[in-house]
């Protein structure tokens, strides 16, 4: 089968969660398909990126969109009333144009569309088409709308209503549907919503696996650091929770790794906190850490820095939301804590019991072990683009 995947980002360099998604999706489907890939990119793309995912497929067309010409369509999107997301990011004439041209020279079987910032390329096509929700990004939206006041409160109201609106029109453009978790799909309150299947994450385990090697931090929290749901975690980890611990435990160190740290997060380095930025291998950051806390309040989806901190076979800390798409077992395979004083309890409690600490790392290992393999989940990604295929060409 020729599967078209088309993204908003070209799926490399990892660090990103719907970049790691694709990525693994696209590595996986190339085993017994032809796989063509077109993305948009807001930069010139490096050609070592391209490079590590040309193995997998046999086309490759990146579209780009300059950032003038973003903040341009964020503009036109607001004053015509769109998805500032959708239309200011992903939608021009240009994109939906070379889009068409990429599909009708490639003439794939089905196309796979990550997230409704893509519909609007793909909406004409006639080929029979999967879109991934990945996560709910409207509800994403809204819970970042209520830890905001004054005018950016009212522009993440505006967009909450406009991409809920998208994922409305979704389910009139696509013929199947895949989604990160349970708590994502209830979060799309439409009455054909139970037509979306729950695709999980997995995680590398060849990347992200035990390592001997010496602890230097008590403490880890990883992502994106320029993506809200991390910031905000990073700084309530800093601000509100690790004062309680230094009070007993006063050497506490705690590391924030992971990509483009704003400002809010660059301050928050001191002798007892460090914040890496970028790093080449995420990997031995969870290895030199003690523990793993991710006091996630907003955000949807699976976290894939929970799958990865749980891999390396770390004692993990975090939120009820991160763990409601998570679904692991409080007090086995993570601690759950909402408060900073239920967060510092928990810290203190694991770096000073360390045989409880491992327990739990090893509970947490063989849990993902046993239920989060990207080899697993895509196949059911394989089968639901057949069983799609089939169906559509039935109809015709």
């Amino acid at each position: 089968m020729k599967v078209l995947v088309a993204l908003p980002r070209f799926p490399y360099p990892l660090e990103k969660g719907d970049k790691l998604r694709a990525y693994h999706q696209i590595r996986c489907l190339s085993k017994n398909n032809d796989v063509v890939l077109f993305c948009v990119s807001h930069q010139e793309l490096p050609n070592e990126y391209i490079e590590k995912i040309k193995p997998y497929c046999s086309a490759i067309k990146v579209v780009t969109l300059s950032k003038i010409k973003v903040y341009y369509n964020i503009l036109k999107a607001f004053l015509s009333i769109n998805s500032l997301q959708v239309d200011g990011y992903w939608n021009t004439k240009k994109i939906r144009n070379e889009y068409l041209a990429f599909e009708k020279e490639q003439n794939p079987d089905v196309v796979y569309c990550q997230m409704v910032r893509t519909m609007e390329w793909v909406k004409k096509s006639s080929k029979p088409k999967l879109l991934d929700f990945q996560d709910c990004l409207s509800k994403n939206i809204e819970r970042r709308m209520y830890k905001t006041k004054g005018l950016l409160r009212r522009i993440l109201h505006y967009e909450f209503k406009m991409l809920r609106s998208c994922e409305y029109d979704a389910f009139e453009c696509y013929d199947a549907f895949t989604i990160i978790s349970s708590a994502d799909r209830d979060a799309i309150p439409h009455q054909k919503n139970d037509t979306i299947s729950i695709l999980p994450n997995g995680v590398d385990t060849a990347l992200f696996r035990p390592r001997n090697i010496a602890v230097e931090y008590d403490i880890l929290f990883s992502g994106n650091m320029h993506y809200a749901p991390n910031i905000d975690a990073a700084v309530f980890l800093i601000k509100d929770i690790m004062p309680i611990v230094w009070q007993k435990r006063p050497h506490t160190t705690v590391m924030l790794a992971g990509a483009d740290p704003v400002p809010a997060v660059k301050k928050l380095q001191s002798d007892k906190v460090t914040v890496t930025g970028w790093v080449n291998d995420i990997g031995e950051c969870y290895a030199k850490a003690g523990l793993f806390v991710a006091p996630m309040r907003i955000g949807t989806g699976l976290q894939n820095k929970l799958l990865e901190a749980m891999a390396t076979k770390k004692p993990c800390i975090t939120s009820s939301l991160a763990n409601n798409a998570l679904a692991a077992e409080d007090g086995k395979q993570v601690i759950v804590a909402k408060t900073a004083q239920e967060y510092a309890d928990a810290i203190i409690k694991l770096l000073d019991n360390k045989d409880e600490a491992d327990m739990l790392a090893d509970n947490a290992y063989n849990y993902v072990l046993q239920k989060y393999s990207w080899d697993k989940y895509n196949e059911l990604l394989e089968t639901l683009l057949n069983d799609m295929y089939n169906k559509c060409n039935c109809k015709q």
